[in-house]
């Protein structure tokens, strides 16, 4: 749906027609959409012809090291950046044409500190409201509405500058979600915060993404992309690597996972009758271990039951049984490397 206003004027008074369009362009359907966007520095090329898709009402992470193009790819979405080639759209709008319609359909909170210290805390609210286009009540209601849900009403009257790192941060995603946009753009929003205001920061973001607000996140962090995105793009060297859920990366990308257990007695009994019960293949391994065996495979979940009941059966006490699982670091090291980056 797309919104249109016409102004008709004569001497007497001017006449405002709202015009609602039902569209069923399937790019208005989405958050973002990039079409083989990309940028260029000189001879370096920071995002190489990227195709992606942020959902309406999805947390999407963009994940990778330093200098994958994580930022800059955030910057051409929300018009900070001109794209050397490609399109994106955001809530339907072509960036590049129309960068200042564009901005109405996103909302941004960057690395840094951006909030004005000549204002005190409502007073940033306020103004962002203004400026895209409420009235001075209107501004105001939501700025207080806000302040409350971000548990900041009681600093309302205080500077910019006598907030914690936390409770700015959570200013700035007040002032970006003010004017309600399509896509609420982070960039590294939990970088050098303490646990406590990065586990707030955690729970504003599902909460509004809970209210419907797409969300678009890029960080290198492993936990906040595991815990809050519902699709994880792993992109290095300007282009996507992988793309899916957290689960789905994990399973398809992330290697073997390990059954670890510990038992008395002869456990190349064990061994042995696990090679028969199990079958093993080229894709799954048992060897000892300290006081008990490994089981290396794909999805040896799977295979608890039958160990278990295979040592029980040998009249083996089995006093220690532990799984791990591929995880979300795996699968980013075995697409992007080990080296360090700059």
């Amino acid at each position: 749906m797309r919104l249109f206003v016409s102004i008709i004027s004569t001497r007497a008074e001017t006449v405002y027609c709202i015009c609602i369009v039902e569209t069923s362009d399937p790019v208005a359907k989405l958050a973002v959409k990039a079409v083989k966007l990309t940028k260029t520095y000189g001879s370096k090329v920071a995002v190489d012809e990227l195709d992606m898709e942020v959902k309406s009402g999805e947390i999407f992470g963009l994940l990778g090291p330093n200098g994958a193009g994580k930022t800059t790819t955030g910057g051409m979405i929300t018009t900070r950046v001109l794209p050397t080639s490609g399109q994106v759209y955001v809530g339907g709008v072509d960036v590049v044409k129309h960068p200042a319609e564009a901005k109405l359909e996103i909302g941004v909170v960057p690395q840094s500190n951006t909030l004005d210290r000549s204002l005190n805390v409502i007073q940033n609210l306020y103004f962002h409201g203004r400026y895209f286009g409420m009235s001075r009540k209107q501004s105001k209601q939501v700025a207080l509405d806000l302040l409350e849900r971000f548990k900041l009403a009681d600093r309302q009257s205080l500077p910019v500058s006598a907030l914690s790192g936390g409770m700015a941060q959570r200013l700035m995603v007040a002032r970006a979600i003010m004017h309600t946009p399509a896509v609420l753009v982070l960039d590294e929003p939990t970088s050098g915060l303490d646990p406590q205001s990065r586990l707030a920061l955690w729970d504003i973001l599902q909460e509004l993404n809970s209210d419907g607000q797409s969300v678009l996140l890029t960080t290198h962090n492993m936990e906040e992309a595991d815990g809050l995105c519902d699709r994880i793009a792993i992109m290095d060297h300007g282009k996507i690597l992988a793309l899916g859920s957290s689960a789905e990366l994990k399973r398809d990308l992330g290697g073997t996972s390990s059954l670890v257990m510990k038992v008395s007695g002869d456990v190349r009994q064990l061994i042995q009758k696990l090679m028969v019960e199990i079958s093993t293949d080229s894709m799954t391994k048992i060897v000892p271990s300290d006081d008990g065996l490994k089981i290396v495979g794909h999805d040896v979940a799977q295979l608890i039951s039958i160990a278990v009941t295979s040592a029980e059966a040998l009249s083996l006490k089995v006093y220690d049984l532990s799984l791990v699982e591929p995880s979300l670091e795996t699968v980013f090291i075995n697409l992007t490397g080990r080296e360090l980056r700059d």
